[in-house]
């Protein structure tokens, strides 16, 4: 089940269910506590009530409008009314979390008691053992929760994005805005991604697994945002030592800007991107190679002075330096009085590389001169021919989902059956990163399906350079800045 599967009906039922189950349980506890029972159906006022009745300050109804903020005093308000209800074990918070507004209900409608409000209960006793354990237990369980629903953080590995996202930067990633993901190994070493932090022990079962939901979502994936996703392809990144691969919702984690969604043509001229014809707006930092000519070496803080990492993107030779930059930049550095040339290093038209996606064979492009290549689209048909299934068949072998796929030259067959056309299931996205000439990305090893998509990429909260000095770490004009 993926992004469209969650159609308008959908959504409005689950919110009128949640609605009467959240009402009907209101409506119990506040006839328990010696409150009209129809005000639990009323919204707003029956928050206001349920405040009353916790003893929290009233005007926390106006925090549940806050996102984020609004989970936290949610779940606050949502345990407090357990506890004055006399439902304050471990199991008693774990499973009205998990399974609310349907444990709620059960205590409501059970023999429980209004025991008065939560903030002035005396707290019951417990070994100081029990209550450090019970309460590093309940902030794994939430922060997990977290973790899964709203927001993950994420380091940038690699200069795939530079300058847009740089080496160290440290990202806050949304998951709401695509809608999360149901894990699909579900027994799993808490906070933990492929292994156990330190060890090439699989932090996951993997024998047992369950197909992976995704939740309602904010949005979709558009063209030009920045994406985390699981990169799909089963090769080394995403072996285990056994030899086996991760299952899709632990495969590594790649981020990269998303230049064409499903159902649009992408084309390369130049290093120019084109979508269905039209000559698309560029990142604003997006970087390619350059050749400097010139006869003198050149210093490190030359490079630093335009914002050139010297340790990253700057390659020497006998003529010269190969440097990745902006054209911007590029133009700055041409003025040099040292500096003989500057040149863009395109690869030619007519010479193909090797491992360019999907078939070098058939298609005889490059990182610079790419496509025509439409993206698959759910719903979209294509006719079974040679030229159809070297584009797209290693799409519909690896991530349709079909138990058996029988690709021979110009024969496609799904599960023992010979097609002569063939639908796709999914919706995909091309992705690429703004250093252009320095991404390994769709462009080597081709569509990203909806499934794999982990969130959007929002904000930076850390920066750290390991290559600076000791007061130089942190690059302080990065912190909290937004993502273009």
């Amino acid at each position: 089940m993926y992004f469209h599967d969650f159609n308008p009906v959908f959504v409005i039922t689950f919110l009128i269910l949640w609605y009467v189950l959240q009402g009907t349980a209101y409506y119990k506890f506040f006839e328990k506590a010696g409150k009209e029972g129809w005000k639990g159906f009323v919204p707003i006022w029956n928050y206001y009530i349920h405040l009353e009745l916790v003893g929290r300050p009233k005007w926390w109804v106006l925090l549940l409008f806050v996102p984020v903020i609004n989970f936290f005093v949610g779940l606050t308000m949502h345990l407090d009314l357990m506890k004055s209800f006399g439902k304050y074990t471990y199991l008693d918070q774990v499973l009205g979390v998990i399974f609310a507004p349907i444990y709620m209900n059960y205590i409501a409608w059970t023999d429980t008691v209004y025991l008065g409000k939560a903030t002035e209960m005396p707290k019951p006793k417990k070994s100081f053992g029990k209550e450090w354990f019970e309460a590093i237990v309940f902030a794994v369980f939430c922060a997990t929760f977290v973790r899964w629903i709203f927001m993950e953080a994420y380091v940038i590995p690699t200069g795939s994005m530079e300058r847009s996202l740089l080496v160290g930067d440290f990202l806050f990633v949304s998951k709401a805005e695509y809608g999360p993901r149901t894990p699909q190994t579900p027994l799993q070493v808490p906070l933990t991604h492929q292994t156990i932090w330190g060890t090439e022990i699989p932090s996951y079962v993997p024998g047992v697994s369950l197909p992976s939901l995704r939740l309602p979502s904010l949005g979709k994936v558009e063209r030009n945002d920045v994406v985390v996703f699981n990169y799909p392809v089963n090769d080394h990144y995403n072996q285990r030592k056994s030899g086996e691969y991760h299952p899709m919702d632990l495969k590594t984690h790649y981020i990269k800007r998303c230049v064409a969604i499903a159902g649009e043509t992408i084309e390369i001229k130049a290093t120019q991107v084109y979508i269905n014809g039209e000559e698309q707006e560029n990142p604003p930092l997006m970087q390619h190679e350059y050749f400097v000519r010139t006869n003198e070496s050149i210093r490190e803080r030359v490079f630093e002075n335009f914002n050139i990492n010297p340790y990253n993107s700057v390659t020497r030779y006998p003529e010269g330096y190969s440097v990745l930059m902006p054209s911007s930049v590029a133009e700055e550095f041409e003025k040099l009085s040292f500096v003989e040339s500057v040149t863009l290093q395109l690869i030619p038209e007519d010479r193909s590389e090797q491992n360019i996606f999907p078939d070098a064979r058939y298609f005889p492009w490059n990182r610079d001169f790419f496509g025509p290549l439409t993206v698959p689209a759910r719903g979209m048909t294509i006719k079974v021919n040679e030229e159809n299934l070297a584009m797209y068949g290693s799409t519909i072998s690896n991530y349709e989902g079909h138990d058996s796929v029988e690709i021979d030259i110009d024969k496609l067959k799904i599960n023992g059956e010979e097609v002569t056309e063939y639908t796709f299931l999914k919706d995909y996205y091309f992705m690429m990163g703004d250093n252009r000439h320095a991404s390994d990305d769709s462009r080597y090893w081709g569509f990203v399906p909806e499934d794999n998509i982990v969130g959007e990429a929002s904000f930076i909260w850390m920066s750290w350079d390991t290559n600076g000095s000791f007061f130089n770490k942190v690059r302080w004009s990065r912190l909290f800045d937004g993502i273009e």
